[in-house]
């Protein structure tokens, strides 16, 4: 797996238009991560592609009533099956993070990268997806100026308004199976 022109070369490409320049070609230096699941509490399907490009039916769903017009995308999914899909280079800005600061500093999705997990806060993610986020996260930690200080959950970014990745995400394993970690690093 590698990184070419801000793409995973060995993921599943869906192009999003839920993104822009970074301000000043800034590189990424967070990585944020996610969950979601459309509808709700369920897996698999087309709606997560569909809301990250725009394309989300109203009709397929009361739920979708409420976000079909939402302008969002992160770069990355990771289905639990382990299946990596990405909608924007790591080099653009993707509109993942909404109103957000780390350290201090507004605006996340200006200086991050955001991967979400196909998950809810109420059940644990899969094998798959944690080995997957590790190849992707690992990937992302070699090309950027990314380290195992700056990776965050949404709901540390978010306080009050995200709760994501949830209770259930394990990140003494995730933070533990980076290659190259810092032995003394800080968990959200």
């Amino acid at each position: 797996m590698q990184v070419e022109q801000g793409w995973i070369t060995d993921a599943r490409q869906v192009i999003s238009p839920h993104c822009d320049n970074r301000p000043d070609d800034e590189k990424p230096s967070l990585l944020v991560i996610h969950n979601i699941s459309l509808p709700p509490g369920k897996f698999g399907g087309p709606y997560i592609d569909q809301l990250f490009t725009g394309t989300l039916n109203p009709l397929d769903d009361p739920f979708f009533e409420q976000i079909h017009q939402l302008r969002v995308a992160a770069h990355c999914l990771i289905r639990r099956d382990g299946e990596i899909v990405q909608y924007v280079p790591f080099d653009k800005r993707a509109w993942h993070a909404g109103v957000s600061s780390w350290q201090g500093r507004e605006r996340c999705n200006d200086f991050s990268i955001g991967i979400e997990l196909e998950g809810t806060d109420l059940e644990p993610f899969t094998e798959a997806q944690y080995q997957s986020l590790l190849k992707v996260s690992d990937l992302i930690l070699r090309h950027y100026p990314v380290n195992t200080q700056h990776i965050t959950g949404h709901s540390d970014i978010a306080p009050g308004r995200k709760t994501d990745p949830g209770p259930h995400f394990d990140w003494s394993r995730y933070l533990n199976g980076l290659k190259g970690n810092d032995v003394e690093q800080s968990m959200p």
